[in-house]
């Protein structure tokens, strides 16, 4: 990566910024930026995708807006070192995207077992909300993937940040926003 590269990079990043591709070409966008432009996802299908936003939008309502599959696609696309998900934090083994994908397959795989072969998708909110909880606890039988507790602890996290990680999210909080060093915009 040139000097001129890591410069725009890290200026974006400090901005809240990360690099997402629209229109053939690369950006510097806020993951609700890059949903709202409809940017491409890099790992992630789109029914993985989906699941993501339905997921984090149950645990944490604003998550699918403030763009939960567009953050977590740009970070398992990247490298792994550079990675700021929850994963990373928790010692997840890299590739990141191999947990997101045997956790969203768990999530599906569960929600078609215990809801009439209906995907996480197409339950209800209570249904949503309903199989979340049996996750949270470790109480779905037949579960498969990475343990369920686990899943949910990554997801909710994900979600959180996504969502309240931001200067505006900060301030739904009612949190005074108090940088060690201020971005140069807000984001």
């Amino acid at each position: 990566m040139s000097e001129v590269e890591r410069r725009a990079l890290l200026k974006g990043a400090a901005l809240g910024a990360l690099a997402f591709t629209i229109d053939g070409g690369s950006a510097f966008l806020s993951p609700r930026q890059a949903r709202a432009q409809g940017a491409l996802f890099r790992t992630l299908t789109a029914a993985q995708a989906d699941t993501l936003e339905t997921v984090g939008e149950t645990l944490v309502p604003g998550a699918r807006e403030a763009g939960i599959s567009h953050f977590v696609d740009q970070q398992i696309s990247a490298p792994a070192e550079e990675a700021l998900l929850e994963a990373r934090i928790l010692n997840v083994r890299p590739p990141y995207a191999n947990f997101y994908r045997a956790a969203l397959a768990g999530i599906d795989n569960a929600s078609r077992a215990h809801n009439a072969d209906r995907s996480f998708t197409q339950l209800t909110d209570l249904e949503r909300i309903g199989l979340i909880d049996a996750m949270r606890q470790n109480k779905l039988t037949g579960w498969q993937g990475p343990a369920s507790p686990f899943v949910y602890l990554i997801l909710r996290s994900d979600a959180v940040d996504v969502v309240y990680g931001t200067m505006e999210g900060y301030a739904q909080l009612g949190i005074p926003y108090m940088p060690h060093i201020a971005p140069e915009k807000r984001w």
